[in-house]
């Protein structure tokens, strides 16, 4: 069998929908159409057949004749997942199901596995997401978070635009790792004989713009942590960076949640959600506070950045976290928080003040030079965004980084390296700052009403197989 190169066709499963939705049971359009898709049902009942068709857009009925549609044998004879190409009249059976009534047909591709029981959707999670062509058919929800993904990202794109904000991309192989604090993947570049790094965040390159002269920058792109995979984590995942220049921390909370609510609106045309069974509202203002009043609420006795490190390490220990060597108070203070804190954050909040130990790009605080004016905003229990005024004095970077390799040095594979010509980029001036990540994956769980990172990521990273 030859199949065409191509299939000129005429309308879509739900335009027909909507354009023909006033037909009576057993009424004639006498409007012909060409329509393509996937055959997802078919029954035969003496000499006519019937056929669920979807395309990208919803589902129509084929329905064929034997004394009026061509090989009709073939036809009733198709297995299910073919695709079809169909040219015939809109018409509206006796019992009053809204079909295309078929004169000529042909294949445009076999399916030669099968996609599930009577398309009811496939159950097993690896071939789910190792087969996410399959899946995409067979689950119909599938294919709806990933829309609801895409319409996501488009949404933050036209707000940052609105808000004056120049869409450029920065390089993602990076001659040292730098721009967060994460494990990165390693390559080899053969022509300059040299290790490369895929990027773990654009931030540093970003900063570097606006020293340029762009006030206002923005990246949407992939960034890459060598960590392992969880519902909420993924090897590879979209963040949406970008830095405002004379804008500090408080200016970028405020953006961010009107961000964020203002996404939710276009998207779903409200902020009030239900996420996996419980409400939660994006509206803003948010709540804004710091991460010692949090940790202190959640463990009973007031701590902070300030605390005797030994008193910090007691309350880890209680709580089964592992401390190293190499933490001071300010890590101790972040690590408790994240032990007893973080989860409980379900509507959307600011938690602000983050120690310096563990914030190496952020501005001090200019209250409490033990701080930074660095924020983390939180949703659903899970972190969605972390922004601060970014630390412009290049001795004071220079010393932050010098910490970093120190830390590198005593065994930490999450630790920055210095990166002197960022350093030298600060020395030519940057402006008082502020900078914001969001990571568009979860936000597209939270809009796409998933638990898993993986339904909104069209290929997450998966195993290989071996043999």
């Amino acid at each position: 069998m030859t199949v065409p190169y191509n299939f000129p066709h005429s309308a879509y499963a739900a335009d027909l929908q909507r354009a023909w939705e006033h037909l009576a049971p057993g009424e004639e359009s006498a409007t012909n159409v060409a329509v393509a898709g996937r055959v997802m049902l078919l029954r035969t009942q003496g000499r006519l057949a019937f056929a669920t068709m979807r395309d990208s857009s919803g589902e129509i009925q084929l329905f064929a004749l034997a004394d009026a549609t061509e090989r009709f044998e073939d036809f009733a004879h198709l297995h299910l997942g073919d695709w079809v190409g169909v040219r015939g009249e809109v018409v509206r059976t006796k019992r009053g199901e809204l079909s295309v009534k078929v004169a000529t047909w042909e294949v445009l591709a076999s399916a030669r596995h099968n996609f599930g029981d009577k398309w009811a959707g496939i159950a097993d999670f690896d071939l789910r997401y190792r087969h996410r062509e399959a899946d995409l058919w067979a689950n119909e929800k599938s294919r709806a978070s990933l829309a609801r993904r895409s319409e996501v990202v488009r949404a933050l794109r036209e707000r940052c635009w609105a808000a004056g904000f120049v869409e450029v991309e920065t390089p993602i192989l990076n001659p040292i790792p730098t721009g967060a604090a994460a494990r990165p993947f390693v390559t080899h570049h053969n022509a300059l004989d040299s290790e490369f790094f895929l990027r773990i965040a654009p931030e540093l390159w970003l900063k570097r713009l606006v020293v340029g002269g762009f006030e206002r920058v923005f990246e949407l792109g992939r960034v890459f942590r060598n960590e392992g995979v969880s519902p909420r984590h993924n090897p590879e995942f979209t963040m949406l960076e970008l830095y405002a220049a004379y804008w500090d921390y408080q200016d970028m909370m405020t953006f961010t949640e009107e961000l964020v609510a203002g996404v939710a609106l276009d998207v779903l045309g409200t902020t009030d959600l239900v996420y996996q069974e419980r409400p939660v509202s994006l509206a803003a203002p948010w709540p804004r506070r710091t991460m010692a009043e949090l940790a202190s609420e959640a463990v009973g006795e007031d701590v902070s950045a300030h605390t005797p490190r030994e008193r910090l390490v007691a309350l880890l220990d209680e709580r089964d976290v592992e401390v190293q060597p190499s933490w001071g108070a300010g890590r101790c203070l972040a690590e408790l928080f994240e032990a007893s804190a973080e989860e409980s954050l379900w509507s959307p909040t600011f938690v602000t003040e983050f120690p310096v130990e563990v914030s190496p790009l952020a501005r001090r605080h200019r209250d409490d030079p033990a701080l930074t004016e660095r924020f983390e905003s939180y949703l659903v229990g899970r972190e969605l965004s972390n922004g601060f005024s970014e630390l412009n004095d290049p001795e004071d970077q220079r010393e932050r980084f010098e910490e970093q390799a120190r830390l590198a040095a005593s065994g930490d594979e999450e630790a920055m390296r210095i990166d002197e010509d960022y350093i030298r980029a600060l020395e030519w001036g940057l402006p008082p700052t502020a900078g914001l990540g969001v990571g568009v994956d979860r936000l597209a769980m939270v809009l796409a009403d998933e638990s898993n990172i993986r339904e909104v990521i069209a290929f997450p990273t998966l195993k290989p197989l071996r043999g």
